[in-house]
């Protein structure tokens, strides 16, 4: 059985943190990671991109309508993942609407950010 561990953290944190805190916090991360490829339950993960950069996606009445951002009002909790290739944010939204829970609830699509290997 595979599981997706979501990461909720506070964006407004890492404003305030020193880039020695931060890369420390990254260290912590990178050793984690290590340790977990090591064990031999990694299967891949990817932080993403900022909260500003999602857009959530709701069809209702078969008509698709978007915001910019998550839903931070909403009562809805989160109870999945898709992680998919699209060739641009409209392309996503495309196929976020065909999720079913985009009827009953929202999809939020974000962005991966890629990280430089080394």
């Amino acid at each position: 059985m595979r599981y997706l561990c979501l990461i909720y953290d506070a964006e407004s944190k890492w404003t305030t943190m020193t880039p020695a805190e931060t890369g420390a916090f990254m260290g912590e991360y990178g050793a984690f990671t290590e340790n977990v490829k090591a064990s031999g339950h990694y299967i891949g993960g990817n932080p993403l991109k900022p909260t500003s950069t999602a857009t959530t996606v709701r069809v209702r009445s078969g008509k698709i309508s978007t915001t910019d951002g998550p839903f931070a009002e909403t009562k809805e909790q989160l109870g999945g993942y898709y992680l998919i290739e699209a060739k641009d944010l409209n392309d996503a939204i495309q196929v976020a609407a065909r999720i079913p829970s985009a009827r009953i609830g929202s999809i939020e699509v974000r962005p991966i950010m890629e990280m430089p290997h080394p």
